[in-house]
């Protein structure tokens, strides 16, 4: 039986337990296999010659020699056992447990295909901003903050927040296969925290993300996030739509950013940027933000809308920047105006070459003596009331360049209505 059960281990090893322990493993798990297999088969043939000498000395009645012999022999037998197990350590131990390979459920392997098939367009963003050093007054590029990004096209666009980039004197791109390329800036919008960078990689390594829709989606529906963190690995994260056209403020200008995205997959840090897929793989979102006052995920992440970030990318993509309309004016902060008991955005400055100012909206200003002399309040935009400043940027979101407006203010004691044409917002550095 000895013979038998260390005759067969190889066979067992060769075709049963090479996909479930490593290479060296098994070679050496062997190599220990054989030794046994001569050690064992030395006892066999030791207890063959124990029972033919024990036979003869039956016949001649030696029964003292014979129990000698015996127990001698166990000896020995216990003795090529030990040197058998001593010699079979752990890694050979494991190679003769036998193990099923695992069995997955049908929606994780959805997940893991999903993951598998969309890593490849997620891609890591550093900033990079120079800095010089104080003593040796050399300038170098240190990392002052990183995030995702995915890419957009076979041209070699990658679309990332603008928070990520803001304030870059370089940018770095990580792509799935760890190479690293120069990025260049194509465009951003801060007003929807949207970016557009351009890297030049071979065709092969760009694999554009499926872009989907955000119109259609549901309360409850399942969602992806993948991010690509600090360049290490990528990640996966899940949950559900939580929320609807939900509205947070751009980190840069704090213009709402309307129809968000609300969902519980954990946006960590160093996801921003990364896409929000739904469970077919089809790009719905950027994950942009999380509501948490200890800085670590709550429950409680933001996504800009796949249908906002298309139109602005094709904008960058195409002009460089974004056209948005704008109103031309500078005006108080909220808490200001309700402090003055009125409902509306007071005007603080109105530019005479701006759009408010060529249709006569007057400025806050100070009399010969000092007083205070507020502005126009403006109280509606084509008939729809503004009672704050995310009001006023609602209403011109829906609006284009060149369109002609009427605007409703408060002067003095007396309403006045004023058209205004709209012109777009000057270039950015």
């Amino acid at each position: 039986m000895a013979s038998m059960f260390f005759s067969t281990t190889p066979a067992l090893l060769r075709s049963d337990i090479t996909n479930s322990i490593p290479k060296f493993s098994l070679a050496k798990s062997i190599s220990n296999a054989k030794r046994s297999n001569s050690i064992a088969a030395s006892a066999v043939r030791n207890y063959d010659n124990y029972k033919s000498l024990t036979f003869e000395l039956s016949k001649d009645g030696s029964n003292v020699l014979k129990k000698l012999l015996d127990s001698c022999f166990v000896v020995c037998t216990s003795v090529a056992l030990s040197v058998c197990l001593f010699m079979a350590d752990v890694d050979s131990a494991s190679a003769f447990v036998v193990t099923t390979p695992r069995k997955l459920q049908t929606d994780e392997l959805a997940t893991v295909r999903l993951f598998q098939e969309n890593t490849p367009s997620v891609v890591n963003v550093i900033n990079l901003a120079s800095r010089q050093d104080a003593f040796t007054l050399d300038v170098l590029e240190v990392p002052q903050g990183s995030g995702s990004g995915f890419i957009w096209d076979v041209q070699g666009h990658v679309v990332t927040n603008y928070h990520v980039i803001r304030g870059a004197s370089d940018l770095k791109v990580t792509l799935a296969d760890q190479s690293t390329c120069d990025a260049k800036v194509v465009g951003f919008d801060q007003d929807k925290d949207v970016a557009v960078l351009r890297i030049d990689a071979p065709k092969e390594k760009l694999r554009p993300i499926p872009i989907g829709i955000s119109a259609d989606l549901l309360v409850g529906q399942r969602v992806y996030a993948i991010g690509n963190p600090f360049g290490l690995d990528h990640t996966l994260t899940t949950g559900v739509i939580s929320g609807l056209r939900r509205e947070i403020s751009s980190a840069a200008t704090g213009r709402p950013i309307q129809d968000v995205i609300q969902t519980d997959a954990a946006i960590n840090p160093g996801n921003s940027g990364g896409p929000l897929l739904d469970s077919s793989g089809y790009l719905i979102g950027i994950n942009t933000a999380i509501y948490s006052p200890s800085g670590a995920s709550s429950g409680v992440g933001f996504s800009i809308p796949v249908d906002t970030v298309s139109g602005i990318v094709d904008q960058l993509v195409r002009f460089g920047k974004v056209t948005r309309p704008i109103l031309g004016i500078k005006f108080a902060p909220d808490q200001s105006v309700e402090q003055l008991g009125v409902s509306g955005v007071l005007v603080l400055d109105a530019p005479p070459n701006g759009p408010a100012g060529k249709a006569g909206l007057q400025s806050t200003k100070r009399d010969a003596y000092g007083r205070l002399i507020l502005g126009d309040v403006i109280t509606s935009i084509n008939g729809k009331k503004v009672s704050n400043g995310t009001d006023l940027y609602r209403i011109l979101d829906q609006c284009k360049v060149g369109d002609k407006i009427t605007v409703e203010v408060l002067r003095g004691d007396r309403i006045e209505k004023i058209p205004v044409v709209l012109e777009p917002k000057p270039d950015e550095s």
